[in-house]
């Protein structure tokens, strides 16, 4: 029997430039292998190949995704034996901290052919700076979307009563938990369920609660209180012991989206655009922000400014998608020369050493469990 997979993104392209989750779901692990190299080394395609393997074999895994790139991951995970496969190329490097003993440089850099590549320097280097300008394009005006956003959010803020918003919390508190709590310390993984990609928005909210018996879409307004009142749930998740996957907003990161508690079969999202969703199956069940907590007629008050915020957000984060798609047009030419220059049995030799040793720390760890 296959195992499974679930889909997040551990880094994003955000109102606030890059942003790294990597730590949060790197930790714990025994064993980390840090891929190096330039574009079009392979490192996706060594990454899925060995997931894929492993899913074959009945793992359950983890694929980071690759925001910049739809098509590529970023990491591959295999929780269950503590093995992790990263790149750890900018914009997500990553730093060992117990380099030889947990973490380890796979240098795919050594496939190629550096007097190749020498002889394109001048295309490298003209290539390698559009790609910055574009990410920082791209940034800059998802910065300018958040503004307009903070603008259009204060509208319903400002019409929040929060007595109701604070006893709604409360509310779920006592649903969720009750009087349980855990005699352990809560393992609290820090994800995105989705990202702003060259694409536009991707999500994977159907993947990550496949299985999980009770879900709550939370539906509500810009500034309906949604994301505090997961940050609470978390909070009070987290005291109690349980083990948390903690779902970032992959537009402003300082904003949760989603909460999942697999130990209590659970998870509460956000469910509005651009990761909207609606009940499908039994013990699904809607929370209305705006219905429960809002002045009535706010909607209809403040009609005109609110279309005006949606309108230049909206064009806002069109504009921001196509410097992302801009990048991506150019690493695609960017990678097409390295891989002209690679020696890809090199890399396939790499592969099936990473392989092996995964194996191996397999076939100890079934030894010492007897």
């Amino acid at each position: 029997m296959a195992g499974r997979i679930k889909n997040y993104f551990a880094g994003g392209n955000t109102a606030r430039g890059f942003y790294s989750l990597y730590d949060s779901n790197l930790e714990g692990l025994k064993r980390l292998f840090i891929l190096k190299g330039g574009p079009g080394t392979g490192k996706s395609s060594l990454m899925k190949e060995i997931g894929s393997e492993w899913v074959k074999k009945g793992w359950d895994i983890e694929y980071l995704h690759c925001s910049s790139d739809n098509e590529s991951i970023d990491g591959v995970i295999i929780r269950s034996i503590g093995v992790g496969i990263v790149d750890g190329t900018a914009p997500h490097v990553i730093e060992p901290k117990l380099p030889g003993a947990v973490e380890e440089y796979v240098n795919l850099g050594e496939a190629w052919d550096a007097a190749a590549l020498r002889e394109n320097k001048e295309e490298i280097h003209a290539l390698t700076t559009k790609i910055s300008d574009s990410f920082e394009k791209a940034y800059r005006t998802f910065a300018e979307a958040l503004k307009i956003h903070d603008d259009w959010e204060k509208i319903y803020i400002d019409n929040i009563d929060f007595a109701k918003a604070n006893e709604l919390t409360n509310q779920l508190i006592s649903e969720f938990f009750g009087h349980m709590a855990l005699n352990k310390k809560a393992d609290v993984r820090h994800r995105f369920l989705g990202a702003a990609t060259p694409k536009g928005a991707v999500d994977f909210v159907p993947n990550l609660t496949e299985g999980i018996a009770k879900r709550y879409f939370i539906k509500g307004r810009p500034g309906s209180g949604k994301s505090t009142m997961l940050k609470k749930l978390v909070a009070e998740a987290e005291k109690r012991g349980f083990d948390l996957e903690v779902f970032h907003c992959g537009f402003d990161p300082h904003s949760l989206d989603m909460l999942i508690v697999r130990e209590l079969g659970l998870a509460i999202f956000d469910s509005t655009a651009p990761h909207e969703y609606f009940p499908s199956r039994d013990g699904d069940e809607i929370i209305d922000m705006y219905e429960k907590i809002i002045s009535p007629g706010t909607d209809e008050i403040y009609e005109k400014e609110i279309k005006v915020f949606a309108k230049k957000y909206k064009e806002k984060m069109t504009e921001a998608t196509t410097y992302l798609a801009r990048a991506k047009a150019l690493h695609d030419e960017l990678e097409q020369i390295y891989v002209a220059a690679m020696d890809f049995q090199v890399v396939n030799e790499k592969k099936e050493a990473i392989h092996a040793e995964m194996n191996q720390l397999t076939e100890e760890a079934s030894y010492l469990k007897g």
